[in-house]
């Protein structure tokens, strides 16, 4: 059978170097639909979003760039990876390429088993934590953590998703947007509040409906849901350990400044049961040296960078940003340059060990190869290997033009030899 036909001899639908498969689920911005890479065979998620409904709605728009810039920022094992975003002129919707996790929603496996044994609930717990702590580290604040925004993989890992509510704060910053669902969201929402200690509250919640198999606050009307919330009051099984029931009740407090933070949450006794022998290596934050100064003088910013920036912070102009990067002092633009230039980096880091790997290779000829030293011969490569983005080329046994920008930043480049333009 043709690799292009469906069992049913109809035309595989295709977007960029995917065929898409069938729908796997609905959301409030658009739907998703299984996709499998055309060489590799590697299954995706394809997050198909109307542009004609990004154009209607200017609050979803700038929630899709948002959570594409920020999710470049962050990668970990218990967060899900963005791979790529294919954005075609002549397209009507916008394709955003994530990775796929085949188990669904935590939501619905609580809803199948009920609430969890204290050795599961613990697992998924600390996966949280950890996966929010990177965030935070990245000064990311999800806004929105909740059973159906983490997603169980074949192996029953965490992952976290969905950061459409995401906010990066400055440190020493309040945030001011009200998000995130009622149930899950902390009390001081609605006033200048400290996103992590709001996130910190949600995974509070989160841990209570995992050993309890309902949550804390609920109510039919919404007015007294909040209420509860503001509150505080709730009850909790005789059946919950102790030292379970200690940390809900230093997590579930309504002063934010009086809640347990990230290290208090990780240094429980409870926490620290089984905790993994080599958890994931958290990032370090950009250096005094790397943002204690001006980045670079106006015609060395990457432009790219700064169009990321700018959904990012949709009330500067392109001028302001570019005066907060050549600002001496420390800000919030700086940081999330040099995590940008980071993520830059590890991802043609990344392209370029696949092309190694996929087999892609230039060929030498030995009397060339004998005029100039080894390491001559290998910036020559590199070389040939990072112009692949200006011109396209024909690789043995490939069809995927990889040497698109797939997924870095949103920035045009026309393809002299097809007329398109690319993302």
């Amino acid at each position: 059978m043709s690799p292009i036909l469906s069992p049913g001899n109809r035309r595989r639908k295709e977007i960029g170097d995917y065929w898409l498969g069938k729908t796997l689920g609905k959301g409030s911005s658009g739907r998703v639909k299984l996709g499998v890479h055309k060489d590799t065979g590697q299954k995706v998620a394809v997050k198909i979003i109307s542009k004609s409904h990004l154009h209607s709605n200017a609050s979803v728009e700038r929630s899709v760039k948002r959570e594409i810039a920020v999710m470049k920022l962050i990668k970990h094992p218990n967060i899900i990876n963005f791979i790529d975003v294919i954005d075609l002129p002549d397209a009507t919707n916008l394709y955003l390429i994530l990775e796929y996790i085949e188990g669904g929603e935590l939501f619905e496996y609580l809803i199948s088993c009920g609430k969890l044994t204290e050795k599961e609930a613990r697992k998924y717990f600390q996966q949280i934590i950890f996966g929010l702590d990177y965030c935070h580290r990245h000064l990311i604040c999800h806004r929105d953590l909740k059973p159906e925004n983490l997603l169980l993989d074949n192996e029953k890992n965490i992952k976290i998703c969905d950061f459409g509510m995401a906010s990066l704060q400055p440190t020493g910053s309040l945030l001011e947007t009200s998000c995130g669902s009622p149930h899950y969201a902390s009390p001081e929402i609605g006033v200048p509040y400290n996103g992590s200690a709001s996130d910190i509250w949600s995974c509070g919640v989160i841990l209570y409906a995992l050993l309890n198999g309902h949550l804390p606050f609920d109510d039919d009307n919404i007015h007294n849901l909040l209420k509860k919330v503001k509150e505080g009051k709730y009850s909790i099984s005789k059946d919950i350990p102790t030292n379970a029931r200690d940390l809900i009740e230093k997590i579930l407090v309504t002063d934010p400044s009086k809640r347990f933070t990230m290290t208090e949450v990780q240094a429980h006794p409870w926490f620290k049961v089984d905790i993994p022998l080599t958890p994931c290596i958290l990032p370090s934050p950009p250096s005094a040296g790397e943002i204690g100064k001006k980045l670079a003088d106006e015609d060395e910013i990457d432009g790219r960078i700064l169009a990321t920036l700018q959904d990012l912070w949709t009330d500067l102009s392109s001028t302001q940003l570019i005066e907060t990067l050549q600002n001496e002092e420390y800000n919030m633009q700086k940081v999330a340059y040099v995590l940008l230039q980071r993520y830059s980096a590890n991802y043609w880091q990344k392209m370029r060990d696949d092309e190694i790997q996929a087999g892609i290779f230039f060929f030498v000829p030995p009397l060339f190869a004998s005029s100039f030293p080894s390491s001559f011969i290998k910036l020559v490569i590199i070389y040939m290997i990072s112009i692949t983005n200006k011109t396209p080329t024909t690789r043995n046994h490939m069809c995927s033009d990889i040497f698109r920008k797939r997924g870095l930043f949103w920035f045009k480049r026309n393809d002299v030899k097809t007329g398109r333009t690319w993302k």
